[in-house]
């Protein structure tokens, strides 16, 4: 009864057959269906691929048939992206060994991997493409000029990915605000939001949630972080709620990328939000109901929902945590302990940097930024293995998905592997597309929606061609 009743819950955020946000209606992308093939290539089993002009790192939305993306088109030449993260970390190691000080180090730092406002040029769009052909419906340049903030090179200017309620689509970015269009692209408002320094310039990225009339937003930054609710049908804001992370004064970095959770269980819809050093959860009208600290300063996985337990990713060299539903005030463990009242498990050191672990088939599959998978029990937390995907290295910054009894960890270099679901780990295939990729795909209407750096892919069975 319960497993039903949180089934409801889920299936009242969009009407069937629609992928209406980040990682899907469940913010956890799995859907069964025999249509979904196992391989795919630049050749095989592709319906359709969509040049998408600009650089974006949003993922694809979906309803009613037509697909939704944002992009940025810059004026000139852009600093493009590079796999992995040590090709920063390492040079901030040289330039330290070189007894530079801390404020030339992170000098040069800016001008080799940060791209600031004042160096380009932008035209931002919606893109809406249909479902069927991957053909462009229209496309809608919401904001032009120099950017508010800064990007790292790995990130984009429209990283944040738009939700949509099958009535109007809703697109938000960081530092420049939020605005709301109707299927057919018109305007129907938009609020200008503050552009409020992010660590380093390295950008933002943490996607927008909706629940019913509520659009909300988490804002981590290094100088007023808040959380905060907009009606979605007029833009304006409900109510805002200033966020503090005690034990932070002095520390170099209070910003953070993970997007809010929504968590519809039996006793109360809350949102979860996984902030710099401490995740913590509120009601409906942004009041706090617990916390828990100890995660990492950088936040970027966002918490989810299976079979009513809470999944919080500590970050990389952190915690996994399982927590029920009904948790209240101070819930951080005990030095020693593993659970108490309200964290069912917790596992060291099997948090991750980037992406965001994909539940399936009573398994948690984590993923690091090396290309490290592991498999816990859902409900114990107990390890199941935990293994390298490519021995050749590789990097990984989106999050897994699964179906058809298999569990796909994309690349940053293209290749998805094809990992056989359950507790024994064996690749059993991998699939190319030839280019850099970041975003996390889509799933909807036995189609796999994958968005490379230049071309939004649609996968599907029996099909050839592109």
């Amino acid at each position: 009864m319960r497993f039903c009743t949180l089934l409801l819950l889920a299936a009242g955020l969009c009407a069937g057959g629609d992928w209406p946000q980040f990682r899907g209606p469940r913010s956890n992308p799995t859907a069964d269906d025999p249509a979904l093939p196992q391989r795919w290539s630049t050749g095989e089993n592709i319906a359709w691929a969509a040049d998408i002009p600009g650089r974006g790192w949003s993922s694809p939305v979906v309803t009613g048939g037509r697909v939704f993306l944002t992009a940025a088109v810059t004026d000139g030449v852009s600093k493009k992206p590079q796999p992995g993260v040590d090709f920063s970390n390492d040079y901030v190691a040289e330039l330290s060994k070189q007894g530079l000080s801390e404020a030339e180090v992170l000098a040069r730092l800016t001008e080799r991997d940060i791209e600031l406002p004042s160096e380009v040029n932008l035209h931002y769009f919606l893109y809406c493409l249909d479902l069927n052909t991957g053909k462009l419906r229209w496309r809608r340049e919401f904001h032009t000029g120099h950017p508010p903030l800064g990007r790292h090179r790995k990130n984009s200017f429209t990283s944040e990915t738009p939700v949509t309620d099958g009535r109007w689509i809703y697109v938000y970015t960081g530092g420049l605000g939020l605005f709301a269009f109707d299927l057919d692209g018109k305007p129907q408002w938009k609020t200008p939001l503050e552009a409020l320094p992010i660590y380093l310039d390295f950008g933002t990225g943490a996607s927008a949630a909706l629940h019913e009339n509520m659009l909300v937003i988490v804002n981590d930054n290094e100088k007023s972080s808040f959380l905060a609710a907009y009606d979605k049908r007029t833009g304006k804001q409900l109510w805002r709620t200033p966020r503090s992370f005690p034990g932070s004064e002095g520390r170099a970095r209070t910003s953070g990328w993970a997007a809010p959770y929504v968590w519809r269980n039996v006793l109360r819809t809350e949102i979860v939000t996984n902030g710099p050093g401490v995740v913590v959860s509120y009601d409906l009208a942004g009041k706090e109901l617990w916390r828990l600290s100890g995660v990492s300063g950088t936040p970027i996985p966002m918490p989810f929902a299976y079979e009513g337990l809470l999944y919080l990713n500590g970050g990389a060299g952190r915690r996994l945590y399982a927590v029920k539903e009904g948790a209240r005030g101070e819930i951080t463990l005990e030095a020693g302990r593993a659970s108490n009242e309200f964290v069912v498990w917790s596992q060291e050191r099997a948090g991750t940097y980037l992406a965001t672990q994909v539940a399936y088939d009573g398994g948690i599959y984590t993923l690091s930024d090396k290309g490290i998978v592991a498999r816990y029990d859902a409900g114990t937390g107990k390890l199941s293995y935990k293994a390298r995907l490519d021995t050749g290295g590789g990097s990984f910054t989106s999050s897994p998905w699964a179906y058809n009894g298999h569990v796909f960890f994309l690349s940053e270099e293209g290749k998805t592997y094809v990992v056989q679901a359950g507790a024994q780990f064996a690749v059993v295939g991998v699939n190319g597309l030839g280019e850099m990729a970041q975003a996390t795909p889509a799933i909807v209407d036995g189609r796999l929606l994958v968005r490379t750096e230049s071309r939004l892919w649609c996968v599907r069975g029996g099909r050839t061609g592109g």
